[in-house]
């Protein structure tokens, strides 16, 4: 439970460093507003065009009669725009790091340098970093849809796929928003995906922490542009959590180097 309360700290230490550091967090809003455009635009599309999508899928069902008919295809029709809201929520993320790529990359330097300490620079050129975060986002994206398959059919489950699947929901979808999102800094100190997703495991609880309270708010989608410059500067803040000496906590600031004679 502490790495919890951990987790959540860095999220909230993040968001005050954004609302604290005012050029950055309007620095941090531009990619956000243009992905939000973007993806409003899909999701009121697929909200006008879910129910013929279903009564497309369900042709079988066409003879049935009342009430059966209008709870298969109204359930379907929830379902159907829960999921496309899930894989919103994570590839929104992905999307507006790609978009951002040079801003969040400025804007999490810039928290390891307010924290002291060493602040690794990516020396591979923008089109290289840009590369390896879409290579990367789909890599994760593929994760995230198998998940999503099945949830989707588990919350045809009575009972348990209305309470327990949403909740797992959130849960793998906070986790691999926390993946997204310190992946900025993570990259910067050389590390690949698979030594990413390794260095998450390790601490699960914190990971979840972060990301599960994040994957919540971004639900409503003016809030998900809020909070992104802050929730990158809480990833980087947790990615200097999970890199440092285990049980040292973060980091402390190098002693400044002084000549000795001997």
């Amino acid at each position: 439970m502490s790495d919890l309360g951990a987790g959540f700290g860095y999220l909230i230490k993040g968001q005050r460093w954004a609302f604290g550091h005012g050029r950055w967090f309007g620095f941090g809003l531009l990619p956000a507003l243009i992905t939000l455009v973007v993806y409003a635009a899909a999701l009121v599309g697929l909200g006008y065009g879910a129910d013929d999508f279903v009564g497309w899928a369900t042709p079988f069902a066409d003879d049935w009669s009342s009430p059966w008919l209008g709870l298969l295809r109204n359930t379907l029709v929830v379902l159907v725009f829960a999921f496309g809201i899930f894989l919103a929520v994570i590839t929104f993320t992905a999307a507006t790091l790609l978009v951002g790529q040079p801003f969040y990359e400025s804007l999490s330097e810039e928290v390891d340098r307010s924290e002291g300490g060493e602040v690794p620079e990516s020396d591979l050129p923008l089109w290289r970093e840009l590369w390896i975060s879409a290579r990367d986002s789909v890599r994760i994206l593929v994760r995230v849809a198998l998940y999503g398959v099945v949830l989707f059919a588990l919350g045809f489950i009575p009972v348990i796929g209305q309470t327990v699947i949403p909740v797992l929901g959130f849960c793998v979808t906070g986790y691999f928003l926390s993946e997204e999102l310190t992946a900025v800094a993570l990259q910067r100190r050389g590390m690949v995906l698979k030594d990413r997703l390794a260095l998450l495991r390790t601490r699960r609880m914190m990971v979840l922490g972060f990301g599960v309270p994040l994957a919540l708010a971004f639900v409503v989608p003016f809030v998900a542009v809020l909070l992104m410059p802050g929730a990158v500067a809480g990833a980087t803040l947790l990615a200097r959590a999970l890199t440092a000496t285990p049980g040292a906590g973060p980091a402390p600031a190098p002693e400044p180097y002084t000549l000795r004679k001997d």
